[in-house]
């Protein structure tokens, strides 16, 4: 059974709607463009072993196409030599617009596969060629292994590490001289993989996509904030003087006197449809289930580029998908369509039926708290830290009451019998943002996983968090005098001594690391 309570962790006065007014408020933003890369060498091997093998006919050899590719794929290509002509199109219609329109340092977000990293390069290499004498790189580029291609790096699902932060480094050096890196292990020679044991399963893959978004939200959250006093973060909306001596919008090469900061983001296929399914939906997308792809997804052909707005707390606008404006040759496009094999993430009808009910409308609500609070966990937190409620939902009941529309406090009793029993989830809400979260184990009254998203830890949700499990335990009735503390990891620790708990000892002498008064 699962109950869902509601509290006011923070009271505003209440405005009649006829009140609300949003029409010429400010409303600053970044421009985003996620952008596919150009076609690898794999790519060019499914396409011949689909053509040679009669894909997507009755005729089709399985055994005959799967040989072929095995014989074929590597773990981590490069780019075909169509590929590398598409990278040099994209340079030519990026580099005007990021020296014209761009502020500096543009922020670069890339897979740390070798695809990637190869169809942005010539796209560096040009802009930082415009720098001479300036030690401060025009771009500002981060190496993410969050944002790397579904099912991981692999041959035949033979796990490989992947490249090492040494590698990427070295590989980006002719643009670039620092990189930074997210997702890497600590050990700079140990390749973004190195954690597989197989390749990546599609529920896997569905997870990463969940800590990702949260950590680009996260990341266009501080550039929205860390804008506040600079030029180049405003309300593109509005025009100023003089701006109606500028250019069409839709120029994306011509000098503005305005210049935005803008994050660019080059992966992959597969991976950008989880991410945009996030985007898209918000919060409320439908998870899918282990071994069921998409209901729907975003396709892009390679080099194809999503322009997106964001405007902070995860609200975006999406401008235009899957646009090539720099491809004037159609034989140069590849990667975008249904005999590319595509299709294949459609899920077929059985699975549509039978799992659409369970998945989307009875947990719909339940999973993207769930989402959200296991992403933070593993984000923030490391691998050690514990998941909530894995199980399967669509038997579980519940109610709830809202008291606040702007943040609520949500605790959420599990006893599915894929957990152990009496585990209570604390979750603190921004609208549909989860923005910290906090187990209790009744049996033993231990908390762990204290978890709050950097951004707001100014805000005293860790102390929200304490104060809820306080009235949780006061109003169970039962006769408990402490709460104790048990850390997953040194940050967990570090945050459980700045809520005031303490070190002790029990009745036979062993040390607690920390308890609370009730």
């Amino acid at each position: 059974i699962l109950y869902i309570a509601t509290m006011s962790t923070e009271k505003e006065p209440s405005v009649p709607k006829k009140e609300i007014k949003d029409e010429g408020s400010e409303k600053r933003s970044i421009p985003i463009r996620l952008i596919r890369h150009a076609e690898s060498m794999n790519n060019e091997v499914y396409r011949e072993a689909r053509y040679l093998f009669r894909g997507g006919t009755p005729e089709f050899d399985l055994d005959g196409f799967n040989q072929f590719v095995d014989e074929r794929r590597k773990a981590d290509p490069g780019l075909s030599e169509r590929g590398q002509k598409q990278a040099l199109k994209l340079r030519d219609y990026l580099v005007p617009n990021i020296l014209n329109q761009v502020s500096h340092p543009v922020k670069v977000i890339v897979s740390p596969m070798k695809r990637a990293m190869d169809t942005i390069l010539p796209t560096l290499i040009e802009v930082e060629k415009s720098n001479k004498g300036n030690k401060t790189n025009k771009c500002d580029v981060i190496a993410n292994a969050f944002y790397t291609e579904s099912e991981g790096c692999h041959i035949r699902d033979k796990p490989e590490p992947g490249m090492n932060q040494l590698e990427v480094a070295e590989l980006l050096s002719p643009a670039v001289s620092n990189p930074s890196f997210v997702g890497f292990e600590d050990d700079p020679k140990k390749g973004w993989y190195s954690h597989g044991t197989s390749s990546e399963t599609r529920e896997e893959s569905e997870d990463r996509a969940a800590k990702f978004y949260l950590w680009l939200c996260e990341f266009l959250d501080h550039q929205l904030q860390t804008g506040t006093d600079d030029d180049d973060v405003f309300d593109a909306g509005v025009s100023i003087p003089g701006d109606e001596h500028e250019p069409c919008e839709h120029d994306k090469f011509s000098p503005r006197k305005r210049k935005r900061r803008t994050a660019i983001l080059v992966g992959h296929g597969d991976f950008m449809g989880l991410v945009l399914k996030r985007i898209v939906a918000g919060f409320g997308h439908a998870v899918e289930s282990e071994g069921v792809p998409h209901r729907s997804a975003f396709i892009h052909l390679n080099t194809g580029m999503t322009e997106l707005e964001y405007f902070g707390h995860g609200r975006f606008l999406l401008m235009s998908s899957n646009s090539t404006p720099h491809i004037d040759d159609a034989s140069l496009k590849s990667g975008g369509s249904l005999k590319d094999g595509w299709s294949y993430i459609v899920p077929n009808h059985k699975h549509f039926l039978y799992k659409e009910v369970d998945v989307v409308f009875s947990d719909e609500i339940e999973g993207h708290v769930k989402e959200q609070a296991d992403a933070m966990k593993k984000l923030y937190l490391g691998h050690k830290a514990s998941s909530s409620n894995t199980g399967s939902s669509g038997k579980r009941k519940r109610m709830s009451k809202r008291l606040s529309s702007s943040e609520s406090l949500v605790c959420e009793k599990n006893t599915d019998d894929t957990k152990a029993p009496g585990e209570i989830m604390f979750v603190v809400k921004r609208g549909l943002q989860v923005v910290g979260c906090a187990t209790l184990f009744e049996e033993s009254m231990e908390l762990t996983d204290i978890v709050v998203r950097p951004s707001v830890r100014r805000k005293k949700i860790g102390t929200k968090l304490v104060d809820a499990v306080k009235v949780h335990v006061a109003k169970s009735g039962k006769p408990v005098d402490f709460i104790y503390a048990v850390p997953t990891c040194d940050e967990s620790k570090s945050f459980f001594e700045t809520l005031g708990f303490g070190v002790a000892e029990d009745g036979e002498g062993a040390t607690i690391y920390g308890r609370l008064r009730c």
